[in-house]
C-alpha cells in the first residue's frame, strides 16, 4: 500500500509542478513541490523505500527539465540524506517549526546546488540580481506551505493505510 501511495503522490506532484504551477499567477516563483515529499520520505519512510523514490523522482525530473542530467537526482539525494541525518540527531516527527525549517532549508539547498552548477557549467554568464530575489521568494513560499504539505502527506498516508487494513480485515473474515 505504501508503494502505491508514494507512486500516486509522485505522479500527482510531477504533473502539478510541470503543468499546473507554471500557469498560475502566483507572486514570485513557486518552489519545487517535490522537496516536501522528499522530506516526508526522509522523516517517515525507511531508507530502502525512500531512496527508491528519491532516485525515481530525480530521474524523472532530470528527464523533464532542461538542466544538466543528474542535477535533480543529486539535489534530491543530498536532501534525503540530510533529512535522515537530522532525524538521527533530533526528534522532529511532531514539531511543526522544525519541519518548516527543514523544508525551507531544503529549498535553499536545492537552489544553491542549481546556482553553483550553472556557475560551473557556464562561467561566462553572470548570475542576475533576480536570482537571489527568486531564491528568497521560494524560501518564503516554503516557510508558508512546506509543513502543511508534509502534514497532508502524513495524514493521507495514515488514513489510506487504516482504510486498506480495515478492508483486508473484512475480506479475511
Amino acid at each position: 500500500m505504501s508503494y502505491c501511495f508514494n507512486i500516486a503522490i509522485c505522479l500527482i506532484l510531477v504533473i502539478l509542478q510541470t503543468t499546473v504551477i507554471p500557469n498560475l499567477s502566483l507572486p514570485g516563483r513557486f518552489y519545487d513541490l517535490l522537496i516536501p515529499f522528499i522530506v516526508y520520505l526522509g522523516l517517515s519512510r525507511p531508507v530502502r523505500e525512500g531512496l527508491l523514490f528519491v532516485c525515481f523522482l530525480g530521474f524523472i525530473m532530470d528527464n523533464l527539465s532542461g538542466s544538466p542530467f543528474g542535477l535533480y537526482l543529486t539535489s534530491y539525494f543530498w536532501l534525503f540524506s540530510g533529512v535522515k541525518g537530522i532525524t538521527q540527531l533530533l526528534q522532529v516527527r511532531k514539531r511543526v517549526f522544525v519541519i518548516t525549517f527543514i523544508v525551507a532549508s531544503g529549498v535553499l539547498a536545492e537552489n544553491l546546488i542549481f546556482l553553483s552548477s550553472f556557475a560551473i557549467f557556464s562561467p561566462e554568464q553572470q548570475l542576475g540580481g533576480d536570482a537571489f530575489k527568486i531564491v528568497a521568494v521560494q524560501v518564503m513560499w516554503a516557510l508558508l506551505t512546506g509543513a502543511v504539505l508534509l502534514i497532508i502527506f502524513r495524514k493521507t498516508h495514515s488514513w489510506l493505510d487504516a482504510g486498506f487494513r480495515a478492508l483486508y480485515a473484512r475480506q479475511s473474515d
